[in-house]
């Protein structure tokens, strides 16, 4: 069992005070988007193992995967660890996003491979073979959007901003089949003359803003990015709150952004992401409306029921990631954690114990497939691992 050294990504939406709240020291003054816990290689975590000084975990499981993840970890998603964990801190809206299915990802790789667009390269869609369904888990208040409204109920938000040139989106939302009519609403929305659209943008942030109430969010949206398209498109989406402990599942062709708030999220091992606008990004329109599906429903916020160890499980259709949590009150007996495969135990709150090590808010450890793992002490924790 290691603890983990992680780094702390300073991406420009994140907040300046959440993460170092949560880890008890001062802010830097410079915002802290996201601490990686994993071996992705933009940011692994790092390990000193016996002694050792220390390395990379993703060379540490390079060195012996069969050991580290455990065969059939290796057996079913490679030598590598399927999965990154964060906790994410965000201040200001993230970008509008969609993530490809397996399939789309491995065709659009390899397509971009061909065609022999540099990895680095702005326009460049697909950085790996590989999906990126996503989990997030509120431990504050937590705002997004994520997956479509139905039509029905966007042309109500939209016919009562009165603003002239969203008045076609309006007939068109009202149309059938659902799914074509959002499907040309969003095109339209991505399309449009940029001047145009940012007139009509500006308009309807200055009408959300006399509203206020459910219009009040992309009003937020336009002053972070005034003129973006990605406002129109987000009043497609389902506005989402979400209280500490709860989570939200993102699977593929799921438009999606984050608005604020402090989270644990764990993602498959990608970083193949389409946006759909709120970003100075390239947006690839065509691809985009290849991966989204046009498809109305609830966003499905998961609130997890304890097992009689007390495990909380956050159910999600994918095996790449399975996360959990503990927690823990004073006087609770220890939990046996043991597993055939690689887990990260993460602490959010009070001073928990794994095995002879004691946790602290935002400090985690990295335990090898098969390796004796016990939970004591109090406060809450969540545990990452795959389905193998």
């Amino acid at each position: 069992m290691d603890r983990l050294s992680n780094t702390v990504r300073p991406y420009a939406w994140g907040s300046t005070t959440a993460i170092p709240e949560l880890l008890g020291v001062a802010p830097t003054g410079e915002p802290q988007a996201e601490m990686w816990m994993g071996a992705h290689p933009g940011a692994p975590s790092r390990v000193a193992r016996a002694g050792q000084p220390a390395q990379p975990l993703s060379a540490l499981i390079e060195a012996d995967p069969a050991r580290e993840l455990g065969p059939a970890a290796v057996a079913k998603f490679g030598p590598r660890l399927p999965f990154l964990l964060k906790i994410l801190a965000a201040a200001a809206p993230l970008s509008l996003q969609v993530h490809p299915d397996l399939t789309q990802a491995r065709e659009g790789h390899a397509a971009e491979e061909r065609a022999g667009i540099p990895i680095d390269a702005p326009h460049r869609n697909y950085k790996d073979a590989n999906h990126k369904p996503e989990l997030i888990c509120a431990l504050t208040p937590f705002e997004g959007f994520c997956g479509f409204r139905a039509p029905d109920r966007t042309a109500d938000l939209l016919a009562a901003l009165d603003v002239d040139s969203l008045k076609p989106y309006v007939d068109l939302l009202h149309a059938h089949p659902e799914d074509a009519a959002l499907r040309e609403v969003l095109t339209a929305v991505l399309s449009a003359d940029p001047a145009d659209m940012a007139a009509t943008v500006t308009e309807t942030a200055a009408a959300c803003d006399r509203l206020g109430g459910a219009h009040a969010p992309y009003a937020v949206l336009a002053h972070h990015f005034p003129g973006d398209p990605g406002v129109l498109a987000a009043m497609l989406l389902n506005h989402v709150r979400l209280q500490p402990g709860e989570a939200l599942y993102l699977g593929a062709g799921v438009p999606h952004a984050y608005l604020g708030g402090l989270g644990v999220e764990i993602m498959a091992n990608s970083d193949n992401v389409l946006r759909c606008g709120l970003t100075p990004k390239h947006v690839d329109v065509p691809e985009l409306l290849r991966v989204v599906r046009f498809e109305a429903n609830d966003p499905g916020i998961l609130r997890p029921e304890a097992s009689p160890s007390g495990e909380e499980v956050y159910e999600t259709p994918v095996d790449e990631f399975r996360l959990s949590r503990y927690v823990r009150a004073e006087g609770a007996g220890p939990v046996d954690i043991t597993a055939a495969t690689p887990q990260i135990v993460l602490a959010t709150s009070g001073t928990p114990q794994t095995n002879d090590l004691t946790l602290t808010p935002g400090q985690s450890v990295f335990v090898p497939a098969g390796e004796k793992a016990e939970l004591s002490g109090t406060g809450t924790v969540f545990r990452a691992t795959v389905v193998a």
